[in-house]
């Protein structure tokens, strides 16, 4: 490994993403980390370092981002063939933040592998992938922190301090390892290696036993969430609102003694909903397609639907459209809207858009305008269901952004359109989706299309789902919050004392070592 160091670090990289869901091998994510930190400090240059860093950031997030490749084939507009190559473009820039770390670790290294090294590492990590996620708009997919998903009492911890943070621990854990590794032979751990070491070992240990929780009353208001499997979603044809609508409405159930809130994907209704517009924008009245929702629910049952709202100028032209969900009643009613705000670059909307255009781009996904965004992170109150909150699709991935604040919800749902991910991605939004339910100590529920369809605990586990490529539905009782947690007060401020604390940590072990 040491004679190519380069090979090595593009391969750990690569080996690394199989630590993420679908596959969930974490113990082999920690293991790559532990053995590129090693190559990393062996790297005779800061040219070197950065090197070996860049390459493992590139192969380990073209491979976890594979799935991009097939929201290619989503329309001709946007050439297909970019498809095979769009995980490795945008792993170009990905990997940058990798790099980062490995260049500050290495930097600020010692002779011999030590904590202070495994701690200032830590600490770049989280300071690099909080970066990630909020430069430029951001893109904090598979965040590291995600392997401890397996480990629920180890996971149940990001509710403390939080993803970022997390994602430390994971580079506190990997390092421990290449302490015991590299010093088994002589047994000169130090202290602060033994500390290391131990902590491990506590970690591991914890990490076998699962949290439990009381279940919701019988008599609770109920979700049912529906999932009809629209595969002609990516070619739709001419009928498709229709049934889409009419498999929507099959699938909804009939009500109920408790109330019921029925929650349908994002853009399952591809009918107009709200009143108002110019008449030849509607291929179905929306008054209409409101009753024919209504017909399905009881006196108290609501429906949550995702959907689009037009925007139009003076002249009746349309100026840009919102990706929305509604709330629907059984007075065919439209209680509320929410538009998503934090949207897709190339999906929703598409950057330097007279640039682009002109060199034969476009968005992923079929349209002529773009969308608008909408306020940041909301809800509705809803009768017989308290405050819910929304995150729209790719909302849910931006930890400490998914609760508006002072208006603590009783759940987060979240519409997504998972049909252009593909299988990796849908497994990995799923996970992500887990963990803001862990962080904020709210349930979350999902609806997709064409699955993964869930409902998830206050804890992050999954009650009950629909697996991908089926129609279905599913409904329990709506699972309790749990109280607020400490990161739900001090969101991601938590991963700045936590990398603070690293890092006076490890120059007070250096002070200490002198």
């Amino acid at each position: 490994m040491t004679q190519r160091p380069a090979l090595f670090s593009f391969l750990l990289g690569g080996i690394a993403a199989v630590g993420f869901a679908p596959l969930g091998l974490w113990p082999v994510t920690l293991g790559c980390l532990a053995a590129w930190m090693l190559l990393v400090h062996q790297a005779p240059t800061r040219k070197a370092a950065l090197w070996r860093g860049w390459l493992f950031g590139f192969s380990h997030f073209a491979i976890g981002n594979n799935w991009i490749a097939k929201a290619f084939s989503f329309q001709d507009a946007m050439p297909h063939a970019l498809g095979s190559i769009a995980p490795a473009l945008l792993a170009l820039y990905l990997a940058i933040f990798p790099m980062l770390a490995a260049t500050v670790a290495w930097k600020l290294r010692r002779p011999v592998i030590d904590a202070s090294y495994v701690l200032i590492f830590a600490t770049a990590w989280i300071a690099t992938e909080y970066l990630r996620g909020t430069l430029f708009t951001g893109y904090p997919w598979n965040p590291l922190s995600e392997i401890w998903l397996p480990l629920r009492h180890v996971s149940s911890l990001l509710s403390w301090v939080g993803t970022y943070a997390m994602s430390g621990l994971a580079v506190l854990y990997a390092g421990a390892l290449l302490i015991l590794i590299s010093r088994w032979r002589t047994a000169k751990f130090g202290w602060t290696g033994v500390a290391l070491v131990m902590f491990s070992a506590v970690l591991t240990i914890f990490s076998f036993s699962a949290p439990t929780a009381a279940p919701s009353a019988a008599t609770a208001p109920r979700i049912r969430v529906v999932q009809p499997n629209a595969a002609d979603e990516q070619r739709p044809r001419d009928d498709y609102a229709e049934t889409n609508l009419q498999a929507l409405v099959r699938l909804s159930g009939k009500p109920g003694p408790a109330p019921r809130l029925v929650v349908w994907p994002e853009g399952a209704l591809r009918y107009l909903p709200e009143s108002g517009y110019p008449f030849q924008y509607y291929a179905e009245t929306p008054g209409t397609v409101r009753r024919r929702i209504a017909a399905v629910l009881g006196p108290r049952d609501v429906v949550l639907t995702g959907g689009n709202a037009l925007n139009f100028d003076a002249a009746d032209a349309i100026t840009s459209a919102t990706n929305s969900i509604f709330a629907i009643d059984a007075r065919a009613r439209i209680l509320g809207r929410y538009d998503k705000a934090h949207l897709v670059p190339f999906g929703e909307y598409l950057p330097a858009r007279p640039l682009l255009s002109a060199i034969g781009l476009s968005r992923l996904v079929p349209g002529d305008f773009d969308f608008a965004p909408g306020h940041g992170a909301d809800g509705l109150d809803l009768p017989a269901f308290g405050r819910v909150g929304f995150q729209l699709c790719y909302e849910i991935i931006f930890s400490g952004e998914v609760v508006q604040s002072g208006h603590r919800p009783a759940l987060l749902f979240q519409p997504s359109n998972d049909s252009w991910y593909g299988y990796w991605g849908q497994s990995e939004h799923l996970a992500q989706a887990r963990m803001r339910a862990i962080e904020e100590g709210l349930p979350v529920i999902r609806a997709t299309p064409t699955g993964i369809s869930a409902i998830i605990d206050a804890h992050g586990r999954i009650l009950a789902s629909i697996p991908a490529n089926t129609a279905g539905a599913i409904e329990l009782p709506i699972p309790r919050a749990a109280p607020p947690t400490l990161f739900a007060r001090v969101g991601n401020a938590m991963a700045f004392l936590i990398g603070i604390m690293l890092a006076l940590s490890a120059f007070a072990l250096r002070r200490l070592a002198r």
